[in-house]
């Protein structure tokens, strides 16, 4: 059973004691815990500095359609985004900007940038917006960054009948489904480990963000990773 959990562990650091246990059928929950603390195989905690982008009023605050409701019953009902940074060794920094489905936790568009302009949320917009039905009436939630106040992105949503919602000022519980990922991710891909360049930075996150959507299992997907619960759900 020690090495089944340690192969298991291998595989994906990033499992606490209950996702090897959804990898083990049969094994008593307890027991997995037991033998994991034993072999110190644990997780590490999440600390990180919340990044910002908000420069005050500078344009249009859309009104909460979320209300910290983050659940969904079927894809592209609601989607959430941000902009997240991380810092190298040498100093430089890369941006990431996801969005985030909430049906199943699956980042459908994603944008790694040396700085968090404009062009990095136009990118991640027009990838996430192809082939999207404008009738379907997404709701997109973020923060009130200045980038999500801008026209140019407004204007972006109206087009594709996307709905706007902001977070009250401040209030980073508004985004709470964002912010779990963006913790997640950092425990898992960064915290313990040291990057000597950008360039670095962006080729885990990216590998990371493909190991996300395809291969980590959630428990609450039923076990499953984000595409392998939406291919699952429209059997």
């Amino acid at each position: 059973m020690k090495k089944t959990i340690q192969h298991i562990k291998a595989n994906h650091p990033d499992y606490g004691y209950r996702r090897v246990h959804a990898s083990l059928p049969g094994v008593n929950h307890k027991k997995v815990q037991r033998l994991m603390q034993t072999l110190g195989l644990q997780v590490r905690s999440r600390k990180s500095k919340k990044f910002t982008t908000y420069r005050g009023t500078i344009g249009v605050i859309a009104p909460n359609h979320i209300e910290r409701n983050f659940s969904a019953t079927a894809p592209k009902q609601k989607w959430v985004t941000d902009i997240t940074e991380f810092k190298a060794k040498d100093g430089s920094k890369v941006y990431l900007s996801p969005i985030l489905e909430l049906f199943n936790n699956e980042i459908v568009s994603y944008n790694l940038s040396y700085s968090p302009n404009w062009a990095q949320v136009e990118d991640m917009l027009m990838q996430a917006v192809k082939g999207l039905n404008k009738a379907c009436g997404v709701i997109l939630h973020s923060d009130q960054g200045w980038q999500y106040q801008m026209v140019a992105y407004r204007r972006i949503l109206a087009e594709y009948g996307i709905i706007q919602s902001m977070s009250r000022k401040g209030n980073c519980l508004d985004n709470a489904a964002m912010e779990s990922f963006f913790g997640r991710l950092k425990t898992e891909c960064f915290y313990g480990r040291e990057f000597n360049s950008r360039e670095e930075i962006v080729d885990a996150v990216r590998d990371y963000l493909d190991y996300y959507n395809h291969r980590r299992i959630q428990l609450k997907l039923k076990g499953l990773s984000p595409i392998q619960y939406r291919k699952q759900s429209f059997k």
